[in-house]
């Protein structure tokens, strides 16, 4: 027997009241898979997201989630003048444990320092969160949904605003994520980064293709999630990419 996914979907469609938000969304996650979740804004990324961590209910379809999940999100949307701590904002991953009369403790600080080491930034657990760069930022916040115990890593566009140094190292540290068993969805815009992962989800309104990037991700399938906002890359053996102005990584 194969092992059970960590997420299945079949059939899905998800929205907040009215219409459809998204819909048909048909996909499987398993364990030690990294999963891009590709689509313009206001496509249904986001909604899907909820969805997997149980803020949404399904209009039809199925959801089925058999792991824990944690959120990362973009570290442009968190608050940067609050005084808080590296290992404060990973210390807060046990929150979700914890009765809501107790503060954490020594125990919950040591998993914080312990899930910063995994992250590479056992040197930096008393620096202001607000006073690391973006790359330290995003690997903060993986900290915090490693102490949360998540084997799915929920990932809002973890890339945005990272230079090549620190987009390199965050990719080499969902990949030893990954290397280790945690499912990863990466919701992202950038194409040639999608191509590296394990599969491919794309959506515009609607599920338009699933599978693995380099059966999925063809002209016909990038048209039709990104509305035809696309272009050809020279000496690119047919492939293409956004332009510049969709092209968050930097």
């Amino acid at each position: 027997m194969p092992p059970q996914p960590l997420i299945e979907a079949v059939d899905l469609d998800l929205g907040y009241g009215g219409p459809p938000a998204v819909t048909g969304i048909s996909f499987a996650l398993g364990a030690g898979e990294r999963l891009a979740l590709l689509g313009p804004n206001g496509g249904g990324k986001t909604t899907i997201l909820r969805a997997v961590l149980g803020e949404l209910r399904p209009l039809a379809g199925s959801l089925r989630v058999a792991a824990s999940c944690g959120t990362v999100p973009q570290t442009e949307r968190s608050r940067l003048d609050y005084p808080v701590s590296a290992l404060d904002v990973a210390t807060m991953g046990s929150l979700s444990r914890l009765p809501w009369w107790r503060r954490p403790g020594r125990a919950e600080r040591e998993s914080g320092r312990e899930a910063l080491a995994r992250v590479g930034l056992e040197g930096l657990a008393s620096a202001t969160f607000g006073e690391l760069s973006g790359g330290q930022r995003q690997r903060v916040l993986i900290a915090r949904a490693l102490v949360q115990e998540a084997t799915v890593l929920l990932m809002d566009e973890p890339f945005t605003g990272l230079d090549r140094g620190a987009a390199d190292g965050l990719e080499a540290l969902i990949a030893a994520l990954a290397g280790e068993g945690h499912g990863i969805v990466i919701a992202t815009h950038d194409l040639e980064q999608a191509g590296r992962w394990d599969s491919v989800l794309c959506v515009n309104g609607r599920q338009i293709a699933f599978g693995a990037p380099d059966r999925t991700l063809d002209r016909e399938v990038l048209e039709a999630t990104y509305g035809g906002a696309i272009v050809e890359l020279p000496g690119g053996g047919g492939k293409a990419v956004l332009p510049p102005h969709h092209h968050h990584h930097r």
